[in-house]
């Protein structure tokens, strides 16, 4: 299977469309696995965050789900389309839900090395997943978890995007020849950080969402060198007061972007199609962080930040034109970087 079915790249469109056109960026060969191992995350996250059924039964779907990645086929998962027909789940979700079977299917249809790297990645992050279902309480109870510090968030963006890293590495270096002298573990590191780059924009981003679902991403010792504590989140008129956390979690991102950068550029220039898939979601995420950064009621969650389609596009575009340049990539790069460090040194202290 050279790339994502109709019915694959549908799914990709709904659940994503900036990493669909990441997928679509890619050659032909690489699509299906990368895709579908996104469809299959993205499944997970579904199942542990419907509100439709118990936390207890949200585990043992999520449990059955993994076991079918592991095991092959999705004829047995019935549970999943019973859920889909929720009316307490959102319409794409549902979708989404429903054709797990089919997603799973696809799986078995992948070459026998794609297919033993999907399952794989697809099993690590259910494991992840199930992480975030034990390590806070449910939404509906009305109590809200939080992590400690900063190095229990380095371990949870290893585990739920991170490791996501090394697969992109191993699935491109098995698909494409001009990779074949890379050095796999070095390389992997650095996806792995690329993996939690993303994952500090997706928590820096959704902080307002997670505290409503019972979950504070922002560590306590964070929280408590400002005076702050995560029920005080909640309250969007301390988006000021906040600052110097979003500025620490900024910081921790800027650092996982260096090595972001370091896999962008050490991708041989001559394959562009690699270049231009790795470069997007980079300046994607770096983007969101300057909106973030510019956005002074970052706690309001009628004020989801996130950059234009038309941004997306645009970038799309650009990328495309510069991708072959380390030179040019380097200096884009440098450029968002350096704006985001200035506006978080200028936030780190608490304001007077």
């Amino acid at each position: 299977m050279d790339a994502p079915d109709g019915d694959s790249r549908r799914l990709l469109k709904s659940a994503s469309r900036a990493f669909y056109l990441s997928i679509r960026a890619l050659p032909s060969g690489i699509r299906a696995p990368v895709g579908t191992a996104y469809l299959l995350a993205r499944t997970a996250d579904t199942i542990a965050d419907s509100r439709a059924v118990p936390p207890a039964e949200r585990e043992a779907r999520l449990a059955e789900f993994r076991a079918a990645i592991v095991g092959g086929g999705g004829d047995g998962l019935a549970p999943l389309p019973c859920l889909a027909g929720s009316r307490a789940v959102p319409p794409d979700e549902r979708d989404l839900l429903a054709s797990a079977p089919s997603v799973l299917r696809s799986v078995d249809a992948l070459p026998t090395a794609d297919r033993r790297l999907v399952r794989a990645i697809a099993a690590e992050l259910c494991d992840g997943v199930a992480f975030d279902l034990a390590r806070f309480p449910p939404a509906e109870s009305g109590e809200l978890g939080s992590l400690e510090s900063a190095e229990e968030l380095e371990r949870y963006a290893r585990m739920v995007a991170g490791c996501a890293g090394a697969f992109w590495t191993d699935v491109t270096m098995a698909h494409t020849p001009a990779l074949r002298r890379w050095d796999r573990d070095a390389q992997a590191a650095l996806g792995i950080e690329f993996g939690k780059a993303l994952q500090m924009v997706n928590v820096l981003r959704d902080v307002p969402a997670d505290l409503r679902a019972g979950r504070c991403y922002l560590p306590l010792s964070w929280l408590r060198e400002i005076g702050l504590s995560p029920r005080d989140l909640l309250d969007a008129a301390n988006s000021r007061r906040a600052r110097p956390a979003l500025a620490a979690g900024i910081r921790v991102a800027l650092r996982q972007f260096e090595a972001a950068e370091a896999y962008l550029l050490s991708t041989p220039r001559r394959c562009p199609r690699l270049r231009i898939a790795a470069a997007l979601p980079l300046l994607m995420g770096l983007a969101t962080l300057d909106a973030l950064a510019r956005n002074p009621d970052w706690l309001n969650p009628a004020e989801r930040t996130r950059v234009s389609r038309r941004w997306v596009y645009r970038t799309l575009a650009k990328s495309a034109a510069l991708a072959p340049s380390n030179a040019a990539m380097r200096a884009w790069i440098r450029r968002l970087r350096e704006r985001l460090a200035e506006s978080a040194a200028r936030d780190a202290a608490p304001p007077p």
